[in-house]
């Protein structure tokens, strides 16, 4: 009947902000390609992730889409129905239609539908840069703040500037940055991706999630460390009570295992306060997708 988010003895469980689930039987991803995602090109489901995400301490998690095909948000709705772990969906409209405030409003009404957290599009997989202003797509933005949902944001450190410019068009919508904005970790750089990510963080509408990061590291030799310097600015910037983990699970085991995931978001966060590592790894999720 869906996950809750509880606590033990005064201590947050885990929330895991942002993973998915596909079967290539029901439908093909056609983003995995090439040699480097082979090893996810392959079926994952909830019964694989749970006890992993149990092993971990992970008490209710978000289930984010992957295509952007109408089929699949329902679908993950009837999921989180039936679900003692998934508590949110972040599932997939097309925003550039006239009725996208019905469509919304349709998708509550299904089984599940009182799961649906947020919106997201592959804003990433757009040629135009400035995408998230056309006309249509501010209107579908618009839609998804009046149906009290989040709007996350699966973009390229040159799309960020966009980010920026639909936050502060958008005030009454909350826009959540998936994966850091996919930073070049593997090469070092933190410009002018750091600049991008510190001024949509000045925008009190905006989280970010602790996600992503091993992908964009080298896959093979990756540490702690690598990641440090862009968890760092991030933590500067939106603070903890701005930040929520997220595993990316499958897509992070291209790079490292579940645990792995975790363990590293807990070491790059060692730092902080008891209330301010409780907030990062659960109450942030919990108020911002309304779990």
């Amino acid at each position: 009947m869906g996950a809750a988010v509880t606590s033990n003895a005064g201590t947050p469980h885990l929330v895991d902000s942002h993973h998915h689930v596909w079967d290539l039987a029901v439908r093909d991803q056609g983003w995995i390609t090439g040699e480097a995602l082979a090893p996810i090109r392959r079926n994952f489901s909830l019964a694989d992730l749970l006890p992993q995400a149990r092993a971990a301490g992970v008490a209710a998690t978000v289930l984010v889409q992957t295509v952007s095909v109408a089929e699949e948000t329902p679908e993950f709705l009837a999921l989180a129905a039936d679900s003692d772990l998934v508590a949110g969906v972040v599932g997939w409209t097309d925003l550039t239609r006239p009725d996208a405030t019905d469509t919304l409003a349709g998708l509550r009404q299904l089984p599940g539908g009182q799961h649906l957290v947020g919106i997201r599009h592959q804003v990433q997989g757009e040629p135009d840069p400035k995408w998230l202003l056309r006309p249509d797509v501010r209107r579908g933005l618009a839609a998804v703040g009046a149906a009290g949902l989040a709007y996350d944001l699966v973009v390229l450190p040159h799309q960020l500037h966009a980010c920026v410019k639909a936050a502060q068009e958008h005030p009454e919508l909350t826009f959540v940055l998936d994966h850091l904005g996919k930073p070049p970790i593997a090469s070092g750089a933190l410009e002018p991706w750091a600049t991008a990510v510190r001024s949509l963080a000045a925008l009190p509408n905006t989280v970010c999630k602790l996600s992503g990061l091993v992908t964009e590291a080298d896959s093979k030799t990756w540490t702690v460390n690598d990641l440090r310097p862009y968890a760092d600015t991030v933590l500067d910037a939106f603070g903890p009570d701005r930040l929520m983990f997220g595993s990316d699970w499958p897509v992070c085991t291209l790079a490292a295992t579940y645990a792995e995931v975790v363990d590293s978001a807990r070491r790059l966060t060692e730092s902080l306060s008891g209330s301010e590592r409780a907030a990062l790894f659960a109450g942030t999720a919990a108020r911002v997708y309304r779990l």
